[in-house]
């Protein structure tokens, strides 16, 4: 990722909330109390799936890497957006916002992959119940995970390398509050209709695919529920479904509007408010909405209480 030497911008400031410069205050205690609250509930979530040999299931192991992927996620950008709202001068190095979108590109990224990969559990789950523990091995488990990351990681260095090999020599004032693909790319000298069609390409794969697969393996499944000749039957198989097909909808439909969207006349701000839909209040809300609809996990919970408390 070698630089011309045409660049001359060695530092990018954040422009995020400079619009709401009177509420900085208030937006770091919200913004710390939520980022706490998101680590704490993570924390109690991974501990009682390790506690508990009950959990110990390929629906559980992929709740907890999704919990990590939520977690690392936050880290890679609240932190610095909270030392940001309090600070004169919100910056970030050159490097540091490429390793920065490098690493919350490859996390959201394998986030999707992970996704199609918890649809096609819950597809064998119901499916295939007699050949579930074949099928779902401990690991096959490993192998999803792994590929996930792996397609992850290549997706994301690419779109990495696609946006700052382009010359950055003009403004630094990013009009967000982390370096996401499109403020930055707003801030290079040029940039080629062959790197926007590639990126907006590889959004598609990231997005598209996973969510087709996911589709696919929900058509099979409600096949398959439509067959349980019980109502508590046909109840009790579609509750398995339910959160994954929460997060999913909210994950590809807050991804989607920002990526895939066409140039629209949205302002900077608009963006930095669904951004921090996404990157604040999701990853609290997911594994809470898988957790606490589950009355397995809320049963081990509670087993594990006085163990989980400080």
């Amino acid at each position: 990722m070698e630089r011309t030497n045409e660049t001359a911008v060695n530092e990018f400031i954040f422009l995020g909330f400079s619009s709401l410069a009177g509420f900085q205050w208030l937006l770091f205690v919200l913004f710390l109390l939520l980022y706490l609250f998101t680590l704490g509930t993570n924390a109690v979530i991974l501990s009682t799936i390790l506690l508990e040999r009950a959990l110990h299931t390929p629906m559980y192991f992929f709740l907890g890497i999704l919990s990590c992927f939520e977690t690392c996620y936050t880290f890679v950008i609240v932190p610095k957006m909270l030392v940001d709202l309090l600070a004169q001068k919100k910056t970030i190095s050159f490097w540091g916002c490429v390793v920065q979108m490098l690493t919350f590109l490859f996390l959201g990224c394998s986030h999707s992959f992970l996704l199609a990969a918890m649809g096609y559990d819950r597809y064998v789950a119901i499916c295939n119940p007699l050949r579930y523990t074949v099928l779902m091995s401990h690991r096959t488990c490993l192998g999803l995970v792994a590929s996930a990351c792996v397609c992850g990681f290549t997706v994301a260095l690419i779109i990495t390398t696609l946006v700052f090999h382009l010359p950055f020599h003009s403004s630094n004032q990013l009009h967000h509050f982390f370096c996401d693909i499109s403020p930055v790319l707003k801030l290079a000298s040029h940039h080629t209709s062959l790197s926007q069609m590639i990126i907006f390409l590889l959004s598609v794969l990231v997005l598209v695919i996973p969510l087709l697969l996911i589709l696919i393996s929900y058509i099979y499944i409600i096949s398959a529920i439509l067959k349980i000749p019980s109502t508590v039957g046909r109840y009790k198989a579609f509750s398995t479904c339910a959160s994954h097909l929460i997060v999913v909808t909210v994950h590809y439909g807050c991804a989607s509007f920002i990526y895939l969207r066409p140039k629209t006349n949205y302002t900077s701000s608009q963006d930095a408010l669904i951004s921090v839909s996404y990157t604040i209040l999701t990853p609290l809300f997911n594994p809470m909405i898988y957790s606490l609809r589950n009355k397995e996990f809320k049963t081990a919970l509670w087993r594990h209480k006085p163990t989980l408390r400080p």
